[in-house]
């Protein structure tokens, strides 16, 4: 396994006042599990991004604490600022390199299907990331699956095809599809599908036609509904 470092310094600021050390570069973060009480930080921004992009949440990072401590840890969760998007909270949980943990891997998709490229297909993904359970040493940061094997619109591709590696368990059943390549529409049933979409509009606009107004009697809905037929059939 190889790992990826992270520095970070014990952060004494909390509340609202973090606001200023963003300004400043920094991301507010804290330090919990494996027994210990959870640990306030402050991680540089530039160094998270990359680290993240390394690892997601499914990979070890080796966090070095103020140059004096190094724990093993996930990326547990992370926040964004709902206006820039940027990082703006994380949080690390340590793991026990002795003991298993469970968390997803998430699935790369690789290569070229010649039932997409060839016959047109569409590609099917019936799942982005499978559940683990594993020492942390043995966790990989993502599995590979190669949609070059789907020729066909017959052609599967399930758990039980995947390279998991060694060490490593997933409660999945091995006969759980993870993608195929459906068949293109035929122009009837596209057009089977454009006559259901108009049949289902004109139904909303024929039930908004008859909804009466609060306090409004069928009599003068039914009016009202008479005078609206005749403004279309005028063009009006």
């Amino acid at each position: 396994m190889v790992k990826i470092n992270l520095k970070s310094a014990a952060r004494t600021v909390i509340g609202r006042k973090v606001k200023k050390l963003r300004r400043e570069g920094k991301i507010p973060a804290v330090l919990y599990g494996g027994g210990i009480k959870n640990q306030p930080l402050l991680v540089n921004y530039p160094d998270f991004q990359k680290a993240f992009k390394e690892a997601g949440r499914s990979a070890i990072l080796e966090l070095d604490i103020d140059g004096k401590k190094k724990a093993n840890v996930l990326i547990q969760d992370v926040q964004f600022d709902p206006l820039t998007g940027n990082f703006s909270h994380a949080d690390f949980f340590q793991v026990r390199m002795d003991q298993k943990i469970e968390t997803e891997v998430p699935l790369e998709f690789t290569g070229e299907s010649e039932a997409v490229a060839g016959l047109g297909g569409v590609l099917n993904k019936s799942l982005d990331a499978i559940p683990v359970s594993c020492l942390p040493a043995d966790l990989p940061a993502k599995m590979e699956v190669d949609i070059s094997v789907l020729k066909t619109f017959d052609d599967l591709i399930k758990i039980k095809d995947l390279k998991i590696p060694e060490g490593v368990k997933t409660p999945i059943d091995p006969e759980t599809v993870v993608a195929n390549v459906a068949p293109p529409r035929s122009e009837e049933e596209l057009a089977q599908l454009e006559e259901k979409v108009e049949e289902d509009v004109t139904k909303v606009e024929g039930v908004a036609e008859k909804v009466p107004v609060e306090g409004e009697t069928e009599e003068v809905a039914e009016a009202a509904k008479g005078k609206n037929e005749e403004a279309k059939a005028e063009g009006k």
